[in-house]
């Protein structure tokens, strides 16, 4: 599976509902082993993002289902990026001319 990871920054509504955020992130984490997803972790943070959460996805489509599911919820917004793993890397570099 291809690795991901989002940088999450609550909206004015997530800050509003706080106090739910852990009881959201853990039905979201819930509903995205159905499409077949598994989350790595989910970490509060401090700076520029509020969360950060590494996913694992079969596929691009299931990765931008999480995006955009995530963002669609109005609690916060993200910017997802492809993470390549330590073998993955390795693979590209060797690639290189």
């Amino acid at each position: 599976m291809a690795g991901y990871i989002a940088y999450c920054t609550f909206t004015q509504e997530g800050l509003k509902n706080l106090k739910k955020a852990p009881e959201i992130i853990k039905q979201a984490k819930v509903n995205l082993e159905k499409i077949g997803v598994k989350t790595v972790g989910v970490w509060a943070t401090f700076g520029q993002f509020d969360l950060i959460a590494i996913f694992d996805a079969p596929d691009d489509y299931a990765a931008a289902i999480v995006a955009l599911n995530s963002s669609a919820r109005g609690q916060w917004t993200t910017q997802t990026v492809r993470a390549l793993s330590e073998d993955e890397f390795a693979q590209v570099v060797q690639r290189l001319p």
